[in-house]
């Protein structure tokens, strides 16, 4: 049986005070705070700062000894990359993340590609060598746009041992099919809300402003028993951090991985 971890997509939010942190929270204590209620965490500051070492391993401290991360590739490897420093930048990378993998705390880094990184012969090449800059690293990889979900694409998953990350999003053209497919020992779920009237045009905020409810949440069910087959463990994030919805999502979902039995559940 596969076990199943739940967390948010970020914890370092203002606006969770009240909602999820008391007020008056500093903020150097909201991780500490964050593992009382979670037993994982998607780390996105690795995506727009490169991170170091140093920090990460206070934040393995920080976290509690019952904290795993998963963290977001930095944006010169997805959405700003440099064909001639790509690979110093991956290597700059692979170090800071060090004390976490040795700690055996690292669930996966996370590439998440924009919607204009298309299927390309170039890009699956750039693809292919990115990754291979991570060996003995649990990757993931997220598209934003259809094209990639071809059958080839889904084999060189599995050759690499790589997550294809399973998504829910708005329901509009040229995004991705909803599909489950796993491609690695682990399973990567990553929830971004279904807010499709501000999927386009707006900011980070507001396309991810959404609360599910919970005949949403249940419908995820089915989807988790499919994958639950083939992976040995499931990381599950909610990005719908406004507000802290994505925390209240997240204990939801929880409840009702709970209820029905389904997997070794924890937040």
């Amino acid at each position: 049986m596969a076990k199943i971890v739940v967390g948010t997509c970020g914890f370092y939010y203002t606006d969770w005070l009240g909602p999820v942190y008391p007020l008056g929270t500093k903020k150097e204590d909201y991780l500490s705070l964050y593992s009382e209620r979670f037993n994982t965490v998607e780390l996105d500051y690795t995506y727009y700062s490169m991170p170091k070492a140093a920090n990460l391993a206070k934040m393995l401290v920080d976290g509690g000894p019952g904290l795993g991360f998963s963290a977001k590739a930095h944006q010169s490897l997805t959405h700003k990359i440099d064909p001639n420093n790509w690979k110093a930048e991956a290597e700059t990378y692979r170090e800071a993340i060090e004390p976490v993998l040795q700690a055996g705390r690292l669930e996966a880094v996370l590439f998440q590609f924009p919607y204009s990184f298309h299927y390309t012969t170039e890009n699956r090449r750039y693809l292919r060598d990115v990754l291979s800059c991570f060996q003995g690293v649990p990757l993931a990889v997220e598209f934003r746009v259809a094209d990639w979900y071809t059958a080839k694409m889904i084999e060189g998953m599995r050759k690499q041992g790589a997550a294809l990350v399973a998504l829910d999003m708005p329901d509009l053209a040229k995004l991705p099919p909803a599909m489950d497919v796993v491609t690695a020992p682990f399973a990567y779920i990553r929830l971004h809300g279904r807010n499709a009237g501000a999927w386009w045009g707006s900011d980070e905020v507001a396309r991810y402003d959404y609360l599910y409810n919970e005949r949403e949440l249940e419908a995820w069910l089915d989807r988790i028993r499919r994958i639950e087959v083939q992976a040995d463990r499931i990381l599950v994030y909610f990005n719908n951090h406004a507000r802290g919805q994505a925390v209240q999502n997240a204990q939801t979902l929880l409840e009702i991985l709970k209820r029905a039995g389904l997997g070794e559940t924890s937040g």
